[in-house]
């Protein structure tokens, strides 16, 4: 009787050492977070091509003459400024419209007022921001963002849904120093 115990004990002892094995190894973790980390750029590459691929089939259908940035900004630049650029530092009012390819309004300053902020100091959309330093006082522009450069992943938990492209028509109505 004594026997069997011993040879239980030696049992469970094997299979206690057994499940310790190669999976919690730090090189086989490793392997496994670079191969996650893998899939995910290639996801996400997969995701930027399909919506660049959804926003140029919007600019012929629209019949838009865009340009694009290394980002993925897209823009049109209507001329009428005054000569004063946007620059980093500067505060730019502006007013806007924001819609969806769809063409449903999400926000303008017809309803919230013109849009305010510090150039180069964040607060706004990074694709905003790239497309204002392109202006002048007094210059149009139509953005077209991917999700990337507007709202991401996640949308706005308001009017603007999750990876949503936004089509930003702006126009630059003042810049000013700092503490103006």
């Amino acid at each position: 009787m004594v026997f069997v115990p011993k040879i239980f004990l030696l049992i469970i002892f094997a299979m206690l050492c057994s499940c310790s094995g190669s999976q919690n190894r730090p090189e086989n973790r490793n392997r496994s977070n670079e191969y996650q980390l893998e899939n995910y750029i290639k996801y996400n590459k997969q995701l930027v091509a399909e919506e660049q691929n959804i926003i140029k089939r919007y600019i012929d259908t629209e019949g838009l003459e865009m340009q694009q940035t290394q980002t993925g900004l897209w823009y049109n630049i209507r001329r009428g400024g005054s000569g004063t650029k946007v620059q980093k530092g500067k505060v730019v009012s502006l007013k806007y419209k924001i819609s969806l390819l769809d063409g449903t309004i999400c926000y303008s300053s017809d309803n919230k007022g013109p849009k305010v902020f510090l150039v180069g100091q964040g607060g706004v959309e990074s694709g905003l921001e790239e497309g204002v330093l392109l202006l002048e006082k007094g210059d149009g522009a139509l953005f077209i963002m991917p999700p990337h450069l507007a709202h991401g992943l996640i949308g706005d938990d308001d009017k603007i849904p999750p990876r949503a492209i936004l089509v930003y028509d702006v126009e630059v109505i003042e810049i000013n120093n700092k503490n103006n």
